[in-house]
């Protein structure tokens, strides 16, 4: 015998991929579909269940390839289907051949007239067709972060037939998507018209995703975060994903993903797309539903890269995601999770017991800023000392107990609770400053650069632009007179975390972790406006930064 079973089922013509190839081994027309016409079932992957790390024998037959490509589309379809409804003219379905990308070649012999007169218009329209394609508005694109905080931009489209193959022309996108090994994409979908209660549940079950591609089968993967957007910067078109890259290909990890989609009860159910190289180096996804308990392919279609849009694709969602420019917003995102967080309708009366309409003090109101271990906390005591001054904090005592728990949640939920506890704090604000001067450890700038630094992917280059609306404070929350941001070096910071031993929040263990997420909160920080940050170096001794602090508050504070 020529080996057991399953040798020789992986060994079969019909269980290898494109990927094969570049291990070695012979491609063969595996991507045939099971049927003349409809969905086709997910196909076999050519790794084994059980990886040895070495190469499959090659097959002994090697017919001629068949790249992967979608099904036949545009005027002529048009044209048969308007045909079909209007006039009672039947046309036979389209079957496959090998050798063509995504099939299409219709057998002559049974062409109705009518059908030969389509044909022949649409081998006369072809090129301009095929002109007009390469200059439309792609309808979804896609931000794929890379290793070095950069981001490269593809989208997808159906390779017509007759069009002139051509290989992704992006070198970072082919070293990622076509490297060895299989790569695999999973978005999250949302409504462009999506409401807060939407959104929650999108962030709900991206977070879960997230936990369950870092455990079990997939902690052999890679994963890179994954933005689908459609371009014109319209708010409410942004999905968040992963990229998933098995370096070993191995079928287990294609059942984990299913077998994950399968468990997932949310309706419309994440988009799974898979990316594969054909023999021509052409870069291609194939997109896989869940149909009856079966895996169907719902679509397939051609990576190519596109341009890059002048700000990142995320930012027109912001406002009502992370960055929220009222308090009305913020309260939106809280009231859709009270039915699975009990501690939100506490926080929620809360802040409707403040008024809307509040007014500072004829006394100063300073806001101190900073990361953590820069001596925020020694200075905000120091100053309402020699101030005499009111010390408060936000999130305020009241909320804080909770903090935790929102700390657990997505980011929407996370920023929506510390943009209300600004609120809260406004009010006591408001308050106090009637009596004396106020200082505040932490306030809106703390909220909205966190926030900023979590969403925008990439690196510093891809931060909104200095003087850009998203830097604004709220139009309806209480604006301190000074606000202060407290600054030393990198590693003066982590000699004082080493000194202070206390436990870590998961904001300041980003901030160790990733030197990139830092520079985007400190970058943040400084581009804030109306009012803006005065930037004060806390490296020196405690009596001078003091000193320094309250030469600063004298000059611009009566």
């Amino acid at each position: 015998m020529r080996g057991s079973p399953a040798r020789r089922q992986r060994n079969s013509p019909g269980s290898q991929l494109p990927g094969d190839r570049r291990r070695g081994l012979a491609p063969t027309p595996h991507l045939a579909p099971s049927r003349a016409s409809g969905d086709r079932e997910f196909p076999p992957n050519a790794c084994s269940a059980e990886h040895t790390g070495r190469r499959t024998r090659p097959a002994e037959a090697t017919p001629k390839p068949v790249a992967p490509g979608p099904r036949p589309a545009g005027l002529f379809a048009f044209v048969s289907a308007f045909l079909a409804a209007h006039l009672q003219v039947s046309f036979p379905r389209r079957g496959r051949r090998e050798g063509t990308p995504g099939g299409g070649l219709m057998a002559f012999a049974s062409l109705p007239p009518a059908q030969l007169l389509l044909r022949r218009l649409s081998r006369q329209l072809r090129p301009r067709r095929g002109a007009c394609a390469r200059t439309m508005v792609p309808d979804r694109c896609f931000a794929l972060e890379l290793p070095d905080c950069t981001l490269a931009h593809f989208t997808l489209c159906a390779h017509a037939p007759g069009d002139p193959p051509g290989a992704c022309q992006d070198a970072r996108l082919a070293a990622i998507l076509g490297s060895p090994g299989r790569n695999y994409s999973l978005c999250v979908p949302l409504a462009p018209d999506a409401g807060s209660g939407a959104r929650v549940r999108a962030a709900k079950l991206h977070q879960r995703l997230l936990q369950q591609l870092r455990r079990g089968q997939f902690q052999q993967c890679q994963l890179r975060r994954l933005l689908s957007y459609r371009p014109g910067g319209q708010p409410g078109s942004a999905q968040h994903g992963f990229l998933l890259h098995d370096p070993w290909d191995c079928l287990e990890t294609r059942r984990a993903l299913i077998e994950l989609l399968r468990a997932c009860k949310e309706i419309p159910h994440p988009h799974l797309g898979e990316f594969e190289t054909d023999p021509h180096g052409q870069l291609w996804q194939r997109l896989w539903a869940l149909q009856d308990g079966r895996q169907l392919e719902v679509g397939c279609a051609l990576v190519m890269p596109t341009q890059e849009p002048p700000l990142h694709p995320v930012l027109p969602d912001l406002p009502s995601s992370v960055v929220f420019p009222s308090r009305e917003a913020a309260r939106a995102v809280l009231e859709a999770c009270t039915s699975f967080i009990p501690e939100v309708q506490a926080v929620l009366d809360l802040v409707d017991q403040c008024p809307k309409q509040i007014q500072k003090g004829k006394f100063p109101v300073i806001a101190i800023e900073g990361l953590d271990a820069t001596g925020k906390t020694t200075v905000t005591q120091a100053v309402s000392d020699s101030l005499k001054a009111v010390l408060l904090k936000s999130p305020p005592s009241c909320v804080a107990q909770w903090r935790k728990i929102f700390d657990d949640e997505p980011t929407i939920i996370r920023r929506a609770f510390y943009s209300l506890g600004n609120y809260i704090v406004a009010s006591e604000i408001a308050k106090e400053s009637t009596q004396s001067p106020v200082v505040v450890d932490r306030y809106w700038h703390s909220t909205a650069t966190y926030a900023l630094a979590t969403e925008i992917s990439g690196g510093l280059q891809h931060l909104p632009p200095a003087h850009h609306h998203i830097y604004q404070w709220p139009k309806d929350l209480l604006k301190p007179d000074l606000v202060l941001l407290l600054t030393v070096s990198p590693e003066e910071r982590m000699r004082r975390i080493a000194r202070r031993g206390m436990e870590k929040t998961r904001e300041e263990v980003e901030l160790e972790a990733n030197n990139v997420f830092r520079q985007k909160v400190e970058v943040s920080y400084q581009r804030m406006e109306d009012p803006s940050c005065h930037v004060i170096d806390a490296s020196p001794s405690r009596e001078k930064v003091l000193q320094t602090v309250l030469s600063l508050i004298k000059n611009h504070c009566n």
